[in-house]
């Protein structure tokens, strides 16, 4: 049914808004739909500071903490800092994470999501920050001897001393550190890289984004950037990024 020829502005509306015939109520249910997902998106966009303010997880670096097809909610770093975050970062390692007790994701520390070496172009990591390095700083001394590889001082250690400031990251399921080997993906992660800390999943719901990607746009995480293996590792690792 159309309405009357003779229709004002406001009886039109009332029509569109009400009428059953099915092309108008199908268009009607797309636009209810569309209008509610930017509602939501705004609403989210808000609360976290970041876009996209959620995000879907590649691959399992992070697992049990995080598996892929997770989707992620993403909150800006200085958002909400913890207990022990370095400086005006807002980011809490996992070494200060175990003094204050501060913990993310069953683990001491912030997740944080960044650009491998401040690369746009590159797929954003998401892992833990385990500690602080100083430019120039010999961080072998302080790092976990389970993380370095083969490595037995800083000359055998990529990134060591450290090229510039920044924080030494690590996926919970990896066997060493991110910037370890001379294959490593990324150096000391800069906070002008980090993109937000993750604090909320959502489990299995980021498959939907990763069935339909085409091509890996820059909000699907790679949590897997780990340097080449080395037999002092505990798991098999990948010398770049890959989308699995």
């Amino acid at each position: 049914m159309s309405p009357p020829d003779d229709a004002s502005p406001r009886e039109l509306l009332r029509w569109l808004r009400t009428t059953e015939d099915e092309p108008i109520a199908i268009v009607r249910e797309i636009l209810t739909t569309a209008m509610w997902a930017v509602g939501i998106g705004l609403l989210l966009f808000a609360v976290s500071g970041v876009w996209p303010p959620m995000v879907a997880v590649e691959s399992g670096s992070m697992e049990p903490q995080m598996e892929r097809g997770d989707l992620v909610f993403v909150l800006e770093e200085d958002r909400l800092a913890g207990d022990g975050s370095h400086e005006d970062t807002g980011v809490v390692t996992h070494r200060a994470g175990m003094e204050s007790g501060y913990s993310e994701f069953n683990e001491p520390g912030d997740v944080i999501i960044f650009k491998p070496n401040g690369d746009s172009r590159e797929t954003p990591i998401i892992h833990r920050a385990m500690f602080w390095v100083d430019e120039g700083e010999n961080w072998y001394d302080e790092a976990n001897p389970d993380y370095v590889g083969s490595a037995n001082d800083c000359e055998q250690l990529a990134n060591c001393p450290a090229p510039h400031a920044g924080f030494i990251t690590k996926g919970d399921n990896n066997g060493g550190y991110d910037q370890v080997g001379f294959g490593a993906h990324t150096g000391p992660v800069k906070p002008s890289w980090v993109v937000g800390k993750a604090k909320l999943k959502i489990p299995w719901l980021g498959h939907v984004r990763l069935q339909f990607a085409v091509a890996t746009p820059p909000e699907l995480l790679d949590t897997d950037p780990a340097p080449e293996p080395r037999p002092a590792m505990n798991t098999s690792a990948n010398p770049i990024a890959v989308s699995t």
